[in-house]
């Protein structure tokens, strides 16, 4: 009773085979085919490759939502050298209401040379072409983002050479926290004095021929530091054409929550407009020589999210490749088989055709006499 229902189960399962098996003695091999075949294994393994270098790759998808954290300080980093000694220059900071001012205890003022030795012109000159190359290629910045804490550090390499110049510049680095506001940040003449109504620099000890707002900009960046970013004005270099002259930078920040495979963090993005112009107040040019950042946070957040291709979906679409080649290739070998064959029948049409016999009633046959004996005679 088991083998029965056993052969029973078998026998069904044989009806159900959807790939039935040809036996060896029916198929007929060619050369035809053979070359078909070859070129449809190596198509499928170099689509394969393909595919894999596909499937390896990853993506940044940008998502934007509405900035909802008000409360939290915004950190801003900077590596500014301004060609000044460091006891004439101040730098501070003054939020849009101009009722606080972020002390700058947080900034250290070392006094170094301007000009940069050979290795750091270098550094600058290729920080500068990566600058030119990201505002062409946008795209390069996911390449940037995805490299993050793999890459080399961005800042500038320390002097390889023993300068004996004595110091004629001021660099300013460091970081500061500041309310999620519009904001200004300054350096110009003197140091910050804060009164009830704001602040003010004492510059009237400064001689107007001193004056020097030459600067370079090695890092500027708002959020958290991650190494192997790059920033807009990384690499900025001004030379200011007279002493009293004002450069302006009109930055948009926006937040920004990175989260790749290597790294999960919250920084931020930002564009800049710059400009300059001679402070003359007899040609009706006012303000005050300086290096001015005036700084406004949008109000959207951009969540960067490195993304990845299903194994699932790689899956599939190496099934369609696979079976498509097959499909196609079987398709394309049997239609240029019958056009071969139509068009050998076609030039060999004399030899395809029988020669034609006259019948006694007037009629013609197609098909050959069968000889006889009489006929050998």
């Amino acid at each position: 009773m088991r083998r029965l229902n056993r052969k029973k189960t078998l026998n069904l399962m044989k009806e159900l085979d959807a790939f039935p098996k040809v036996p060896e003695s029916y198929v007929e091999t060619s050369v035809s085919g053979g070359t078909v075949s070859l070129i449809a294994f190596t198509t499928i393994a170099f689509l394969t490759v393909m595919e894999f270098t596909v499937y390896r790759d990853t993506w940044m998808k940008y998502e934007y939502e509405v900035d909802k954290d008000f409360t939290s300080k915004l950190r801003i980093n900077i590596d500014i050298t301004v060609a000044m000694r460091c006891q004439y220059v101040g730098a501070d900071v003054l939020d849009l209401a101009e009722t606080m001012v972020a002390s700058a205890d947080g900034l250290i003022y070392e006094p170094v040379v301007f000009d940069l030795s050979p290795q750091q012109k270098e550094w600058q000159r290729m920080l500068q072409v990566i600058q030119s190359r990201l505002q062409e290629e946008h795209s390069l910045q996911d390449v940037i983002f995805k490299s993050a804490f793999k890459s080399a550090s961005t800042a500038l390499p320390p002097r390889e050479d023993n300068s004996l110049q004595s110091p004629d510049a001021c660099r300013i680095h460091g970081h500061l926290y500041v309310n999620k506001v519009a904001g200004n940040f300054h350096i110009t003449v003197g140091k910050a004095i804060p009164h009830p109504r704001g602040h003010a620099h004492l510059a009237a000890l400064v001689s107007h021929e001193s004056y020097n707002f030459s600067h370079r900009i090695d890092h500027l960046s708002f959020g958290e530091l991650i190494p192997g970013i790059i920033n807009p004005l990384d690499g900025t270099e001004k030379i200011a054409s007279d002493h009293n002259q004002m450069f302006q930078y009109f930055i948009t920040i926006v937040p920004t929550k990175l989260h790749t495979y290597k790294i999960s963090a919250e920084t931020h993005q930002f564009s800049v407009t710059e400009r300059e112009r001679v402070i003359n107040h007899a040609a009706g040019s006012h303000g005050v020589s300086g290096i001015f950042m005036k700084y406004d946070i949008s109000s959207l957040m951009v969540t960067v999210t490195e993304e990845h291709m299903p194994f699932w979906q790689f899956l599939v679409r190496l099934c369609g490749i696979i079976g498509g080649i097959f499909s196609t290739t079987g398709i394309l070998h049997g239609f240029g088989r019958f056009v071969a064959e139509v068009i050998f029948c076609r030039f060999r049409l004399g030899s395809c055709k029988s020669p034609s016999v006259p019948l006694p009633d007037g009629h013609t046959s197609n098909h050959l006499p069968r000889t006889t004996d009489n006929s050998t005679h």
